[in-house]
């Protein structure tokens, strides 16, 4: 059996399993944020915010967003949680940047179908016990033009993230569920480049070591053609039982 093969499998927690890591990319500040909470009933949540541009007073912003998701997805669900980040940047204040980010949310109940929700173009994967499935779809316009048969223009237009924080409505929140026990892996689109492949191979490589893996996974990409390599943010949940 070729280490490709192997099926990994996590030994059940009450509490789940909660790990994330964090790498700056070649802007000054990192915009990404993460953030995980445990609730007294049992489940947990993992949310990370993606935030656009790059300023000073952005990260205290996005950690804010991705709290209060986590908070408030702990006991209301998903959806709630993403309009409770949302709604720290209605108002975007007198600053000169006007807060806005991506994110993904994910809320896990023991013994049952992980919820999740998300905006924007970060991602969510669940382990199926052979290979990460991706179970998210971005908000962008390479998608809809996917989506809709036009794949020869999508490519030009991954970039244009269609749904933000800032236009979070209930109405174009995007929600669903995952199987009950399945691991998820949180990442902001910093880790678009990582293929399917490279991500089972990094999990693979360091088994049961949560916190290795995900640090090897924020550190695995690389500056592109122009110099530029993006923020990279991602956090794993293993539910609990």
């Amino acid at each position: 059996m070729t280490l490709m093969e192997q099926t990994l499998t996590f030994v059940p927690q009450a509490a789940g399993v909660l790990v994330a890591a964090t790498r700056r990319g070649v802007r000054r500040y990192n915009m990404d944020a993460s953030s995980t909470f445990r609730a007294s009933t049992g489940v947990v949540t993992a949310s990370v915010v993606d935030g656009i541009g790059n300023d000073r007073s952005g990260p205290p912003v996005m950690k804010l967003m991705a709290d209060n998701g986590c908070r408030i997805g702990a006991t209301r669900g998903p959806l709630a949680g993403v309009l409770a980040a949302a709604a720290v940047i209605e108002d975007p204040g007198v600053e000169d940047y006007h807060p806005d980010g991506v994110m993904v949310l994910a809320v896990a109940t023991p013994g049952e179908d992980t919820e999740i929700g998300w905006v924007g173009d970060s991602h969510i994967h669940s382990w199926d016990g052979k290979k990460w499935v991706l179970r998210t779809s971005p908000h962008t316009m390479g998608a809809y033009l996917r989506q809709n048969g036009d794949s020869g223009r999508a490519v030009k237009h991954d970039n244009w993230v269609r749904v933000t924080l800032s236009t979070a409505t209930a109405t174009n929140v995007a929600v669903a569920s995952v199987p009950a026990g399945e691991p998820l892996l949180l990442l902001s689109d910093g880790l678009d480049e990582v293929s399917p492949a490279k991500l089972a191979k990094l999990f693979r490589k360091h088994g049961d070591d949560h916190q290795a893996f995900v640090t090897a996974l924020v550190g695995s990409t690389s500056k592109d053609k122009k110099g530029y390599r993006d923020d990279a943010t991602a956090v794993l949940l293993v539910p609990p039982v």
